[in-house]
């Protein structure tokens, strides 16, 4: 991985959230919380995402949160090095959420642009979970060459297979990104690539939230 860490600190307005009713574990026929939630800690480091060039932002409603790239591109052609084909961040979130409630995360959508050769191929991948966890939720989409646009994809998480963070406990939630290219039987003088943003910056992959109320 390249670059040190960066720590933010985001917060966001007050607002109202979109609530899903409470398994057994939780209480039933939870109200929306009133109050902000914020995330106080996050930690970015990774080759895709060089200081700076990566920024967390929540939405007013508390209903998603997402992340914005300005330097996420995996490549292979003449002047790359043999390393640019695969790029990746790791971010660590700590998220404050009010008194009384957990959250999930249901969906998460990512965008960018991809231009590959006939023959060559891209990846996007994505996991994420919540510190101490066994089992993270993970994706993979494949793309194939001869492909030249922009590129969107979205995961939705079944309702049974959601995790919600422990009622009354904070811990990081980890998000993983990767992208990798791979030349394939591209022709050597061609350069493809898959790019997590877009020349004014402003790409953002979007992390949609679910909310419970713990019982007390």
């Amino acid at each position: 991985m390249e670059g040190k860490p960066m720590v933010l600190r985001v917060l966001a307005a007050t607002g109202v959230a979109t609530s899903l009713l409470g398994s057994s574990a939780f209480g039933g026929n939870p109200t929306p919380p009133p109050d902000r939630i914020v995330i106080d800690s996050v930690a970015v480091n990774g080759s895709g995402c060089p200081t700076g060039t990566a920024a967390v932002a929540v939405s007013p409603d508390n209903t998603a949160f997402t992340v914005t790239y300005s330097n996420y591109l995996a490549q292979v052609g003449p002047g790359s090095a043999p390393t640019d084909n695969r790029k990746d961040c790791q971010l660590k979130l700590l998220v404050h959420v009010p008194g009384g409630y957990t959250f999930a995360v249901v969906s998460a959508s990512y965008s960018g642009f991809a231009s590959l050769a006939p023959g060559a191929s891209g990846t996007q991948r994505a996991s994420y979970h919540f510190q101490g966890t066994a089992h993270p939720t993970r994706s993979t989409h494949h793309f194939k060459g001869g492909f030249t646009g922009n590129w969107q994809t979205t995961d939705t998480v079944d309702i049974a297979a959601r995790v919600f963070a422990p009622c009354g406990e904070e811990r990081n939630l980890d998000i993983n990104t990767e992208l990798r290219v791979d030349r394939g039987t591209s022709s050597p003088s061609a350069t493809s690539f898959l790019q997590m943003d877009s020349t004014d910056g402003s790409i953002k992959t979007v992390y949609n939230l679910a909310w419970k109320k713990c019982r007390r």
